[in-house]
């Protein structure tokens, strides 16, 4: 039994001295094609490079609001009385001073031709009196009397024509009409809703930002607006007003935007994404893919021209939808890293995907040349290869046997 123990030894010692052997012969070899960054037979690190580019930031707020009529009105009466005529349909839209419905007037289409005729009475009386004074023939207070008498009638007429006018109910302004409530014959009173009306041409637009943006909302600052019901469309306003307090609840205050809707496409109590623009800069920009965090520190590895990567921190600023502002470290142009940093070493050669196999030649430490399996170069070809891409050492060949291209020695 010991004797077998001692036996399982010597072969697991045998079995690591040959792994070694022939790892460390492994390693030598791709030593002297590559230099130490390309140990175990591993070439450059296949990456992708974008260069640090100038890109518009925009600093804006996001925020949800609610669509508002530019003015909003329900109609109704203004006083009690009988509907005699309806001159609108549902969703209408009409001019200020339309007239909408008609309320029965008969008993005030009397008084006002009573009212007339009392006017050309009393007109046809000052008249005469005036021209009896004028010869001499009447005193001056029958004709004040009859001046006054004139203006008593005329001011009735007034009164009849006002009550004749409130049983015309109008638009108020220009708008869109909602649904028709009453039907002819309907007893109306002054607190009977008759229908809406809607001023849509221009919206307005509220929505909250919180208390710490006041110092840079402003008036006059553009807006962007989008609605769930016209995904493809973006309306833009600008900010018309601030409001004066701040919820105490929501740590909030509200702002208010002026959306032109000409195409009427907007309806009051509509639901609105909203994108508030604080400023618009210039920025150096790089993939925010390209970025290594290590600690408190960022890093990205710069491409140089020997065909390697070297590790370089930067001073970075704002992130906005993938890119990340560049404020030092870098210079415009600069290549960097964006795919396969993991793959990456300091100061490791590196491969450019999509680039032509010229410029897939890299060279290692030491000035030792790398060539890309397929460029035609030593490291390619029939001879010594595999398909996996390794150039294997040629062996000494036994006198007389034939090469692989069949020639003798």
């Amino acid at each position: 039994m010991r004797a077998l123990i001692v036996f399982v030894v010597l072969v697991a010692v045998a079995a690591g001295s040959a792994w070694y052997y022939l790892d460390s012969r492994s390693e030598g070899a791709a030593a002297s094609r590559g230099g130490p960054g390309m140990m175990r037979g591993r070439g450059p690190a296949l990456v992708v490079l974008q260069k640090v580019r100038l890109e518009e930031i925009v600093d804006e707020i996001e925020a949800i609001g609610t669509a508002q009529a530019n003015e909003s009105v329900t109609i109704s009466g203004k006083v009690t009385d009988t509907i005699s005529r309806v001159n609108f349909e549902d969703g209408d839209f009409v001019e200020e001073g339309t007239v909408l419905v008609e309320l029965a007037n008969e008993e005030e289409t009397a008084l006002l031709a009573e009212g007339r005729a009392n006017l050309d009475d009393a007109r046809a009386q000052l008249r005469r009196l005036e021209d009896l004074l004028r010869r001499g023939s009447a005193p001056i207070s029958q004709v004040d009397q009859a001046r006054a008498r004139y203006a008593a009638v005329e001011a009735r007429l007034d009164v009849i024509v006002a009550r004749l006018d409130d049983r015309l109910i109008r638009a108020p302004f220009t708008g869109l009409l909602g649904f028709r409530q009453v039907s002819p014959g309907t007893l109306v009173t002054p607190t009977t809703p008759v229908t809406t009306l809607d001023d849509i041409s221009r919206i307005k637009l509220d929505f909250s930002v919180p208390e710490t943006y006041l110092a840079s909302v402003k008036k006059g600052q553009r807006v962007y607006a989008r609605s769930i019901a016209w995904p493809e469309h973006e309306f833009e306003g600008a900010v018309r007003a601030i409001g004066s307090r701040v919820d105490p609840a929501t740590r909030a205050l509200t702002v208010r935007a002026v959306i032109l809707n000409d195409e009427r496409l907007l309806r009051p109590g509509m639901m609105m994404t909203v994108r508030l623009v604080r400023s618009r800069s210039q920025a150096m920009v790089v993939p925010e893919s390209a970025l290594v965090q290590v600690q408190d520190r960022k890093f990205v590895y710069r491409a140089s021209e020997d065909g390697r990567a070297h590790r370089v921190e930067v001073e970075i600023g704002r992130r906005r939808f993938g890119i990340v502002e560049i404020l030092a470290g870098l210079d415009l142009g600069d290549r960097v890293v964006s795919d396969g940093v993991g793959r990456v070493r300091d100061g490791g050669a590196i491969r450019v995907k999509g680039e032509g196999s010229q410029r897939t030649q890299q060279y290692g430490e030491g000035g030792r040349r790398f060539e890309a399996p397929g460029t035609g170069g030593p490291a390619s070809g029939a001879s010594g290869t595999r398909g996996s891409g390794r150039t294997m050492p040629d062996r000494p060949r036994p006198s007389g046997q034939p090469s692989a291209t069949g020639a003798e020695h």
